[in-house]
């Protein structure tokens, strides 16, 4: 797709965001300069700079570390599950802008090759399974069974945002880079680590199911060749984690 193309995702949302009044003036000239940087400048710039900035940009606007971004609350803090904390749902800008930033980049990026996709669905399996009973045996969640109210809209956030954003940045901009340099289980290994410290202010515990997660989606990117599968894989988990478990996190 031509960058002129590509540039009409994160100029959209930035302009959305700036007419509904969430986006300041300093919100608008940062991202802006985040995703010019992010679609004109790997060509410019040696990989040597263009890859940490990019880094540092996508990790401070994944923890609201940008000025001139204001949230949307989209529902009021409400009980989701009986023994966990009221939730309230809302759609954070900064981050949707990386996501449609990293997304006009990625769509730029050649085709993977496929390694295997018996290895990749076995992967997918296995973290479906898995995480979700590592959560309850650490004591995060508990089994909660329900139909929560708004959880299309739920799902249009997490995915859209959330999941879009870090798998675009962790699996998408890292992990090919970490791979590279160090290897192919220090790279997955590494990108997953790095995955779940960026949970650690959920709690320590959670950084350790994250980091087991963010293997999962590394190794079903890594096989299948397909960040889709992973963007799907994360998104997968998150619905079984509202749907059947404690929302967000079991009461201590």
């Amino acid at each position: 797709m031509p960058l002129h193309l590509r540039l009409l995702l994160p100029a959209l949302t930035l302009a959305l965001g700036t007419g509904l009044g969430f986006i300041q003036p300093v919100g608008l000239l940062l991202g802006s300069a985040f995703a010019i940087v992010l679609l004109a400048g790997q060509s410019l710039l040696p990989n040597w700079l263009w890859l940490p900035v990019i880094l540092l940009g996508g990790i401070a606007l994944a923890a609201h570390l940008i000025p001139g971004f204001s949230p949307w609350q989209l529902w009021s803090p409400r009980l989701i599950s009986a023994d966990a904390a009221p939730y309230g749902l809302r759609l954070s800008w900064d981050k949707l802008l990386l996501s449609t930033a990293l997304l006009a980049w990625w769509l730029g990026q050649p085709r993977r090759p496929v390694i295997s996709l018996k290895h990749a669905w076995l992967t997918c399996i296995a973290t479906l399974l898995l995480v979700p009973l590592l959560a309850m045996a650490l004591g995060l969640v508990a089994w909660q069974a329900k139909w929560p109210q708004g959880l299309l809209l739920w799902l249009a956030v997490n995915l859209g945002v959330a999941v879009l954003a870090e798998e675009l940045l962790f699996r998408g901009v890292l992990q090919p880079a970490l791979v590279k340099c160090l290897g192919t289980w220090p790279g997955l290994l590494l990108t997953a680590g790095l995955f779940g410290a960026a949970h650690l202010p959920f709690s320590p515990l959670f950084a350790v199911v994250a980091t087991c997660a963010g293997l999962g989606y590394g190794l079903a990117f890594h096989y299948s060749g397909r960040l889709s599968l992973a963007i799907a894989l994360h998104g997968a988990v998150n619905l079984l984690h509202i749907l059947l478990l404690s929302y967000p996190l079991r009461l201590a």
